[in-house]
């Protein structure tokens, strides 16, 4: 069907697309915002007792204390744990006597506030180390970052991407849409391993040209219009794709598609996959749209804001199963996105919490179920163009995660993962007891026997994806308006027994 009203892109239309300004800016600390690398560096020769020559760079610029440390160890037969202790007490020491902005920085930062560009703090120093020289620059009139990543945050540090992609993931921004400031070669390999486009500034050792990094003498002078520019490629379009059990359609509460219209709406989702759609949801709901819909089986559909160009899996699945489209986004790029409904029973958090029983034995009982993602996983294999084409399966899998569990290793989302599916939400929210991310149930507090038993809550909706061409931005669980507990729901604003997920993906 011919949508009622033509979609706007997020960021604009094909063709001569405008350059935006960088989603974010990230800065090394030591060489890059201050000029503490020569302070690093003095420290080492103190603690080294010999002068360092350029061969001893690689081991000593942008390197963490730990790096630095071991390597004096290899050299000098030293504990390698003294010998960070040591590092740590003569840079601290030097860092407490005064450090001196590197040129254009604090100008450059005070540009950015202005602009509203948030700014980040990606170091290799550890945390006691950066908080100092935070604390110094807020005094220099600096503005606060937004987030700061230190050597402590992270289970690898730079040279590895995880510093640059734990900032980005905390900003809610893409990697790619961002600048990384760097004053050496390991904090440029990290931050171009991680997306980023590159503003070189070398401090002591020099830095060479490559395809996505600019190399300046400073940053005397940079503006934010120069660091837009730098971004090689305009920034990305948007992709909200959301995963909804409807609950029998929306048929247990009032005005049920009214409702339904709204939280799509209020989401601003792109694409929604549909579990117990009652057999004419997908429809019904995209003909209110004026959008595309897939309607497989009496449980399955997908809606979409985007043209359909294929149907995907068996057209009869059953109310079990999964059904899939390809979507054409606005610059061309094709999307595979699969909806899937798995078998509810048994459901192992009942096994667990309510029958005591170990989890090898509920482990056991959930073969059905790894069946069923299984064939999934064949069908979504034998659909896809290549390897590298993005796929997103969404779904009620009506079992909990093996990253949400420390002690029972679900196998059913073990498989989506092995399959090289990742799982959007947690990607997001690292932090399963910070975060848990429930979507089971929003209106079932008490198990619904009437046994006054707590109901057991869990994440059993997943917004997974593969391939090449998406990167998660920001993901999150939904649930809106007034939420009643079972049985009084008839007036609920929410009209569903399951919350939503939702992932906003950066397209490229």
């Amino acid at each position: 069907m011919t949508p009622r009203t033509p979609h706007t892109p997020r960021t604009s239309d094909t063709g001569d697309l405008p350059r935006l300004p960088p989603q974010a800016v990230l800065f090394d600390m030591d060489g890059t915002l201050v000029d503490t690398e020569r302070l690093w560096w003095e420290a080492v020769e103190q603690v080294a007792g010999r002068p360092l020559t350029e061969a001893d760079q690689p081991d000593v610029l942008g390197r963490p204390v730990e790096h630095t440390a071991d390597w004096l160890a290899a050299a000098t037969g030293a504990a390698a744990g003294q010998l960070a202790a040591e590092l740590h007490r003569e840079f601290a020491a030097r860092v407490r006597t005064g450090i001196v902005p590197r040129p254009g920085a604090l100008d450059l930062l005070d540009a950015l506030a202005e602009a509203g560009i948030p700014t980040a703090l990606v170091t290799a120093s550890p945390r006691a180390v950066a908080d100092t020289v935070l604390e110094a620059l807020e005094a220099l009139g600096a503005s606060r970052f937004a987030v700061s990543v230190t050597a402590d945050d992270t289970e690898h540090t730079k040279p590895a991407p995880d510093p640059y992609l734990a900032a980005c993931r905390a900003l809610g921004v893409d990697p790619a849409a961002c600048v990384a400031v760097e004053d050496t070669e390991t904090g440029v390999t990290s931050a171009e391993a991680a997306g980023c486009a590159v503003l070189a500034v070398p401090s002591l050792a020099p830095i060479g040209a490559a395809p996505g990094r600019t190399v300046r003498a400073s940053l005397a002078g940079v503006t934010v219009a120069q660091l837009g520019a730098m971004v090689t490629r305009e920034l990305p379009y948007e992709l909200r794709v959301m995963s909804w059990n409807l609950w029998l359609g929306g048929t247990k509460v009032d005005d049920h598609r009214e409702k339904q219209l709204k939280v799509i709406a209020e989401t601003g989702a792109d694409v929604v996959g549909l579990q117990e759609t009652n057999g004419t949801s997908a429809q019904e709901l995209a003909e209110a749209l004026g959008w595309h819909h897939h309607q497989a089986g009496p449980n399955l559909g997908v809606v979409s804001r985007y043209p359909i160009t294929a149907r995907l899996g068996d057209p009869d699945v059953g109310f079990y199963g999964a059904t899939g489209v390809r979507i054409r986004l606005d610059g061309g790029l094709e999307v595979d996105v699969w909806s899937a409904h798995l078998d509810c029973a048994p459901y192992g958090p009942y096994e667990i919490r309510f029958d005591g029983r170990p989890a090898a034995e509920v482990i056991a009982h959930e073969g059905g179920r790894l069946e069923q993602m299984r064939e999934i996983l064949r069908r979504i294999t034998d659909s896809v163009v290549d390897d590298s084409a993005p796929v997103v399966l969404v779904g009620d899998f009506n079992t909990p995660s093996h990253l949400d569990w420390p002690d029972v290793e679900w196998p059913v989302t073990k498989a989506a993962a092995e399959a090289g599916l990742r799982d959007s939400y947690r990607e997001a929210n690292p932090d399963a007891v910070r975060d848990p991310g429930h979507t089971w149930s929003p209106i079932h507090a008490e198990h619904e026997d009437g046994s006054g038993r707590a109901e057991p809550q869990d994440r059993i909706d997943f917004v997974l994806y593969g391939g090449e061409g998406l990167r998660v931005l920001e993901s999150r669980t939904v649930v809106s308006g007034a939420v009643k507990a079972w049985p009084e729901v008839a007036g609920n604003g929410w009209p569903s027994d399951h919350a939503a997920v939702l992932t906003r993906f950066g397209v490229r």
